[in-house]
């Protein structure tokens, strides 16, 4: 039971159906909203909340679900419910995308995601496909949903027939338009128009008698008439004709693909219901992502135990000005049912009141909640609410009688299943008769075993809350020292109004403080200033014990890190001792085969000065490796100790064979035709004629002469790499230029004014560019005239390989005074 009616008003979750209507993307997800209430079974709220949850996974994993495209098409398959009817083909369109948006989220859910998914893989599995529609819709229509011209034999047959006239209409009144031109009547800039379906010539009002037609219509000014000339009356006639023949057999191509979708539509109209419940859950989805909220666990049971729980309409506003929200941690059980909480005014305990509302409703809504993960919620069979002024004029009722009201509702009512939420419990009367009468009510509520979070400033309910047992104290936090609010609520103790401390920070004069509290007596005095020392003591040892908690918990993880950090250190020392052990050995034998390589070379260049020096340099730089890495240097020595003994050997005086092998061989004479390498450039080129020492080479495109010292002559291996290099080179400008001409190359050719061979040699060359660029779609710009020009181009046309096909441009487009070509490839 739900009370009073206006208890989502109270609460907020108005404000929350609004936020969830709003991300909804069809009128099926808002009525879906529109139809959220508070459960009481626990198996439906956790299958609510299930579907829920596995939604918001699915948009934070999976990339591959698309929700697509779909509408609520419930009222047109209504309309075309009797015989005879059709849908229309926007209708049928929509239809189609619909359920091809229908089989995908329903294939979704099969395969390995049933069992991630089970909730959602149970709703879909029961949904219906309806691929024999999706194909009979296909088969008619387009993907744009346009009805195809092979609909039907007579359709076909129809639209051909059209177009041929629409070509005919065309040519005919492009006739006109010249001889209109060249009369003088009408500019050379106009083209056709059309008025009321007709194809007309805009003509000055003043030259309208001279040319023989229909005026269908004039512009706004009186200044231009739209004349249907009299040759073409016969042609618009026809067309019009022929389009009613379309029209007519549209309509029954309509008639007979409704027909066979017809025994389909309550299935149809089934699955949309599943579409609307998949546009809810997103909706749900997207205000769980934007609250943070979670999944809690729910168990079927009237406590509750919550922990960082924040008032989700709060904590949206605070988000988007950037600041923190203070989380509410709230424990009530068997043993601690009712929950009364005082403080000082605007310190938060309405607000702590109705983030217990509206969380506890929206859980039972299927809605998640934000709070923390490790929460335990319960369900309740009922909620009772009295939170502000329920005064009304019209009933004759005092705010203190609506509260009473209120109260015999729940006294009447409530039970061990029961959640009452009751602000400024027993106000609006006279004090201490209000007192009495809200610790009586108090006492029968806490006898029904009913649960309650309620809100005073009495200081009775106070104390029978701390003698009573069921009923816990809570206090809303307040800095004493700035006299400002904390919004933190603590369980145990009751809590102080801070009424003189807040008189005297606004600034009542001191007297009056003084007064009043002579007045209020030094027993309440007392007892309030008990309050807040036992609050302020509190707050100092919980401070405390945070602290000890917290230190204590960094020096376990300190510990953790310790033993983590010497694990690891032992593990990488172990494995650097392998490591350098095999480096060592793998040292030994580079240092050997180093020896090894420096000597072979020394003894190959027959001790030459600067082969010898880059032998040694080479050595000097491994022995440097080596001693870097190496702690033997036993190593080191032998190798120097080696290596001088061989420059020794080989500083002797070299033989006259040596000598001569030394200087190395002949340069290979060059002739006529070689390929050489010009060695200050390091170019390959081809030797074209030898005059002495001056030699001329084809150079690419270039011919240079060159001294024939500065050449030397390549292999036949080499030369052909330099084909093969300068052919590269070649290559890479080709395809630069290529790159250039689909930069600048455009579609479109304009060569009216052009001679016959002129204008067909500049088609010639557009397309050439077009077919080197692969273009597919070309408009060539000729005018009408004589056709002479128009029949040249056609002809060259005919006999390019690539074209596909030539026509004309639509009549309302430029008819026959544009060619239109495809190309293909």
């Amino acid at each position: 039971m739900i009370y009073p009616a206006t208890l989502e008003d109270k609460i907020g979750f108005d404000r929350i159906r609004r936020m969830l209507k709003a991300e909804c993307m069809t009128t099926l997800g808002e009525q879906l909203v529109d139809d959220v209430s508070y459960l009481t079974e626990i198996e439906t709220i956790r299958f609510n909340l299930g579907l829920t949850w596995e939604f918001v996974i699915i948009r934070r994993e999976e990339d591959s679900f698309e929700i697509g495209f779909f509408t609520d098409l419930r009222e047109p398959l209504k309309s075309a419910r009797p015989q005879g009817t059709w849908l229309s083909e926007k209708v049928l369109h929509e239809l189609r995308k619909t359920l091809e948006t229908l089989s995908h989220i329903s294939g979704f859910f099969k395969g390995d995601r049933k069992e991630k998914y089970p909730y959602l893989s149970a709703v879909a599995s029961e949904v219906l496909q309806f691929p024999d529609v999706i194909q009979k819709i296909k088969r008619v229509f387009d993907d744009e949903g346009r009805m195809k011209d092979n609909a039907s034999p007579e359709l076909l047959k129809i639209r051909q027939t059209l177009r041929q006239e629409q070509q005919t209409l065309s040519r005919r009144i492009q006739r006109v338009l010249v001889k209109a031109k060249t009369d003088g009547l009408i500019d050379s800039d106009v083209s056709p128009s059309v008025r009321d379906g007709r194809l007309v010539i805009p003509v000055e009002a003043r030259n309208k008698r001279k040319i023989g037609g229909i005026i269908h219509d004039e512009s706004a000014t009186g200044k231009t008439a739209f004349i249907e000339p009299a040759e073409v009356v016969e042609a618009n006639n026809r067309i019009r004709e022929l389009e009613i023949e379309e029209r007519r057999e549209i309509v029954k191509i309509l008639i007979e693909l409704t027909a066979h979708i017809r025994p389909h539509f309550d299935e149809i109209g089934e699955s949309f219901h599943f579409l609307g419940l998949i546009d809810f859950l997103r909706s749900k989805s997207i205000l769980t992502g934007q609250l943070n909220a979670i999944l809690p666990v729910v168990k079927d049971q009237q406590a509750f135990d919550w922990k960082e729980a924040v008032h989700p309409l709060l904590y949206l506003s605070f988000k988007r000005e950037g600041k923190q929200v203070v989380p509410l941690s709230l424990r009530l059980n068997s043993a601690n049912r009712i929950l009364l909480i005082s403080g000082p005014n605007a310190g938060g305990k309405s607000v702590c009141l109705k983030t217990v509302g509206l969380i506890q409703y929206m859980l039972q809504c299927g809605i998640p909640v934000p709070v923390h993960e490790s929460s335990e919620m319960g369900i309740f069979e009922d909620i009772f609410i009295d939170i502000g002024d329920e005064q009304s004029l019209d009933n004759d009722l005092s705010t203190y009688s609506s509260h009473l009201l209120n109260m015999k509702h729940f006294l009447k009512n409530a039970g061990p299943g029961s959640l009452l939420l009751v602000d400024e419990f027993g106000t609006g009367t006279e004090p201490q008769i209000g007192g009495a009468i809200a610790e009586s009510i108090l006492q029968h509520i806490n006898n029904t075993g009913a649960y309650g979070v309620l809100t005073t400033h009495y200081s009775n309910l106070k104390h029978y809350a701390s003698q009573t047992q069921g009923i816990i104290n809570g206090a809303m936090m307040f800095d004493q020292q700035h006299l400002q609010p904390l919004f933190q609520l603590q369980v145990g103790k009751p809590g102080s109004s801070y009424a003189i401390e807040m008189a005297r920070k606004i600034g009542i004069p001191e007297s009056v403080i003084e007064l009043a509290s002579e007045k209020v007596g030094q027993e309440t005095m007392d007892f309030d200033k008990h309050l807040r020392e036992i609050l302020r003591d509190k707050t100092y040892w919980e401070r405390k014990r945070d602290n000890i908690r917290k230190k204590n918990k960094q020096v376990e993880d300190l510990e953790n890190t310790y033993k983590e950090q010497l694990q690891k250190i032992k593990g990488e020392r172990s494995k650097i001792l392998d490591e350098a052990k095999r480096e060592a050995a793998r040292l030994m034998d580079n240092a050997n085969a180093t020896i090894e390589n420096t000597i072979r070379k020394i003894r190959e260049s027959e001790a030459d000065k600067l082969k010898t020096k880059d032998a040694r340099h080479e050595f000097e730089e491994q022995k440097e490796q080596i001693s870097g890495n190496a702690s033997d240097d036993s190593v080191i020595k032998e190798m120097e100790k080696l290596l001088r003994r061989q420059e020794r050997k080989m500083n002797k005086k070299p033989s006259p064979k040596a000598e001569k092998k030394k200087q190395g061989p002949e340069k290979e004479k060059i002739n006529k035709g070689d390929t050489v390498r010009i060695i200050s450039r390091n170019t390959f080129a081809e030797v074209l004629d030898i005059k002495g020492t001056q030699v001329d080479l084809a150079l690419g495109h270039l011919r240079i002469t060159v001294k024939l010292n500065e050449l030397e002559k390549v292999s036949n291996r080499e030369a052909k790499r330099s084909k093969k290099d300068n052919y590269k080179t070649s290559e890479t400008f080709r395809n630069t230029d290529i790159q250039n001409r689909k930069l600048n190359f455009r579609s479109d050719i304009d060569v009216r004014g052009m001679r016959g061979e002129e204008a067909v040699r500049a088609v010639m060359n557009f397309v050439d560019d077009a077919v080197m660029v692969g273009a597919t779609h070309l408009r060539i710009l000729h005018g009408t005239g004589t056709g002479a020009l128009r029949q040249m181009i056609r002809e060259y046309l005919n006999t390019v390989e690539f074209v596909d096909s030539a026509r004309d441009e639509h009549v309302q487009l430029g008819g026959v005074g544009i060619t239109l070509v495809d190309l293909s490839y």
